[in-house]
């Protein structure tokens, strides 16, 4: 059967789009505290992870890609801060500094929730599927390049601007390979799950505790990304 004429395309802005809007509904819903991105995008010709917390996910299947967040230690701990007031936590009982395992373990558990966001509308929009591998915070007082062996034969990056609530800025980068997406047929996509309703769950179980890496750990994982 011929495709229609004018058949709608999902590109790559497309999926920052709506990679940038699982950033937002996800701490916007964890922090309840406003969170929105710039209207505008940059290219950039490589990822970088910059201080003072870097964050990296990679994903393959459907396409392949990366994504990094870098916060300044103001936004981490802003984020970090409004999450575990929210869950209930005492402020007396949160960690000082934004180089504390806590703070890393937080921020991780909240990447995890945006690119598990990411997935599923990936899944139910585009009806095809990615899978992810555990979100990676460092703590960094430089900016470190990544060179990921991916299966990307045409590579694009962007980088968008993020503001919380505070005016507190961080940066998301996507790194993914050229792609289009056509729609051969119309179809119905599944509703997406009650962030509102997935966060009081959350918030009646125990806080989250992310895997603590070694520095040993660290260096093999840079080490593995051509750092």
């Amino acid at each position: 059967m011929p495709l229609q004429e004018t058949p709608v395309v999902f590109g790559t802005e497309d999926i920052l789009i709506s990679l940038c809007n699982s950033v937002t509904k996800v701490l916007t819903v964890a922090t309840e505290s406003q969170i929105h991105y710039s209207g505008m995008v940059q290219r950039i010709s490589k990822t970088c992870l910059k201080p003072d917390i870097g964050c990296f996910v990679l994903f393959d299947g459907g396409f392949s890609g990366l994504v990094v967040i870098n916060f300044s230690a103001q936004a981490a701990m802003e984020l970090y801060e409004s999450y575990m007031l929210n869950m209930g936590m005492a402020r007396d009982g949160l960690a000082a500094s934004h180089t504390s395992d806590e703070v890393s373990n937080v921020m991780g558990e909240l990447m995890n929730q945006i690119i598990g966001d990411f997935t599923g509308k990936v899944a139910r929009e585009l009806q095809t599927h990615i899978t992810q591998n555990q979100p990676k915070m460092l703590v960094l007082n430089k900016q470190v390049m990544l060179s990921v062996d991916t299966n990307m034969d045409k590579p694009e990056a962007r980088r968008v601007t993020f503001f919380t609530g505070r005016n507190n800025i961080f940066y998301l980068e996507l790194a993914i390979d050229r792609t289009e997406f056509i729609k051969l047929y119309d179809f119905e996509p599944h509703a997406a799950p009650d962030p509102d309703a997935v966060f009081a769950e959350a918030k009646a179980a125990p806080a989250p505790r992310n895997e603590i890496t070694s520095a040993n750990d660290n260096d093999d994982l840079l080490n593995s990304l051509g750092m």
